[in-house]
């Protein structure tokens, strides 16, 4: 006991000084009120002025509570104004009354899902209201002391231009990849040349191609790629041209450096990018049957419910169910053609006899009806009811252009068939954006630039984008 005691003692002391720092009440909190200076010299030994402290009181946290607050919402699928302002807790009277401002309740209204909508409000109040309407317009609301008032502002775009040139290895997508290219891209590739080549059939190992297309940013932001204008695609050593030319119409096509349409009357395949799981052959073994019976088309492999598209202009002439060919549909075309699409699995809406139906439309859907051992498109053209092949049968091309217009497609397009000239570069790479320069006077052909570059009307930035898409895939043969 006699040693514990100077340990009690201590404890003790510490318990005293514990409970004496508890009790003393903490300073009050101040705010330092402004010193006021008097012009009179201070008397000689009189105290300074100091300032007096002042409690902090509710009317600061009645002030934060005021303060504007912005939120940012995503519009999701089957959303509304009125969804999301009650969702939020805002003033719908305020809604109402922004729905009155003329002209603006249909670019108020139209919402997608993914589009962003900023509120600014106080206290469910709102002070702003600003959404994008479309690429190149934005809506912004905001309270004034007359009410609300609401003005549109201009959001401009700029156009790049870029070239980009790849070697195909195993797919189209695949060797567009490697360049950069964007799928969106390459199909607009794939449908320019679509009257010349079989994208299933005729694409090969070592086949390559260039591209000249439009860039859209906006303020220095990549957006995505506008249109094609001019492309080069070398099929089997084959070189096939392209340019893009818009008619005083302002109607565009694409047309080879000659002036002749790239647009045939008929397209090469009927369905896009699939595989073909027989050939037009007029002394096949069928595969059901298990005797010789001529295949007088090409049958395309797709997975059912695959868009099957009219391969020209032309009437429905039969619709329905065929005997071996199961669901079928026959247009008749113009100077005796005609083309049969078999074991289709359902038909287009308001698909019968007597319809009119143009190049590309969707007509039905891939299937296995009839005698078929999986989903497959059979595709036949006949002239005068005589079997053709498909894929080597000449197919004639529209209207060319006429005399008058003959020359301003020359003048317009020999830039951009410039920027098709063979470069240095290695292959299935892409060359990056084009600086282009301000046109060369009347009478002087503008020169190409180096890596690519050409001469059109405005002076672009250079640039590069990268893009990281899910590519489907094309095997080549």
């Amino acid at each position: 006991m006699v040693r514990l005691a100077p340990y009690a003692a201590a404890a003790s002391a510490a318990v005293i000084l514990w409970c004496a720092v508890r009790e003393t009440p903490a300073p009050p909190a101040f705010v330092p009120a402004p010193i006021g200076r008097s012009n009179a010299p201070a008397a000689a030994g009189a105290a300074l002025p100091v300032a007096a402290p002042v409690r902090a009181g509710p009317r600061v946290a009645a002030q934060q509570a005021g303060l504007a607050s912005t939120i940012e919402v995503i519009v999701a699928r089957n959303d509304t104004f009125d969804a999301i302002f009650r969702r939020l807790a805002l003033d719908t009277a305020d809604l109402a009354a922004i729905r009155q401002l003329p002209g603006i309740r249909q670019s108020l209204d139209f919402l997608k899902p993914g589009d962003a909508i900023k509120l600014t409000h106080t206290d469910g109040e709102i002070k702003e209201l600003t959404r994008k309407v479309s690429e190149t317009q934005t809506l912004k609301v905001v309270r004034g002391d007359a009410g609300f008032a609401a003005k549109m502002i201009d959001n401009p775009v700029q156009t790049r231009i870029r070239t980009a040139s790849a070697t195909i290895d195993s797919s189209l997508f695949q060797a567009a990849e490697a360049a950069q290219i964007s799928d969106s891209v390459a199909l607009k590739l794939a449908g320019i040349f679509a009257w010349d080549i079989d994208f299933v059939l005729d694409i090969r190992e070592g086949d390559r191609f260039t591209a000249v297309y439009e860039q859209i940013f906006q303020d220095g932001k990549y957006l995505r790629d506008g249109e094609v204008l001019a492309a080069e695609f070398v099929n089997s050593g084959k070189m096939y041209r392209a340019v893009r030319f818009v008619a005083d119409t302002g109607a565009s096509a694409y047309y080879s450096p000659e002036g002749l349409p790239m647009r045939k009357a008929f397209l090469r395949a009927p369905v896009e990018f699939t595989r073909v799981s027989s050939v037009f052959n007029p002394h096949r073994m069928h595969p059901i049957l298990n005797r010789i019976r001529g295949h007088m088309g090409i049958d395309y492999a797709a997975p059912t419910g695959t868009p099957v598209h009219a391969a020209g202009d032309g009437r429905v002439s039969f619709a329905g169910a065929r005997g071996g060919y199961g669901n079928a549909v026959v247009l008749a075309h113009t100077n005796s053609v005609s083309t049969l699409y078999g074991h289709m699995s359902r038909f287009a809406k308001h698909m019968r006899v007597g319809t009119h139906v143009q190049q590309g439309d969707v007509i039905g859907y891939v299937g296995m009806t009839g005698l078929a051992t999986g989903p497959h498109l059979h595709y036949e053209y006949l002239v005068n009811g005589v079997h053709k092949n498909p894929q080597t049968v000449h197919l004639a091309g529209a209207e060319p252009l006429q005399r008058e217009a003959l020359q301003r497609f020359r003048d317009s397009t020999a830039p951009l068939l410039a920027a098709l000239l063979p470069v240095q570069s290695a292959p299935g790479t892409a060359l990056g954006p084009l600086a282009l320069p301000t046109p060369a006077p009347a009478g002087i052909r503008p020169e190409p630039l180096a890596s690519g570059s050409f001469s059109v009307s405005s002076v672009l930035e250079d640039s590069r984008s990268s893009f990281a898409d899910n590519r489907s895939r094309i095997s080549t043969n």
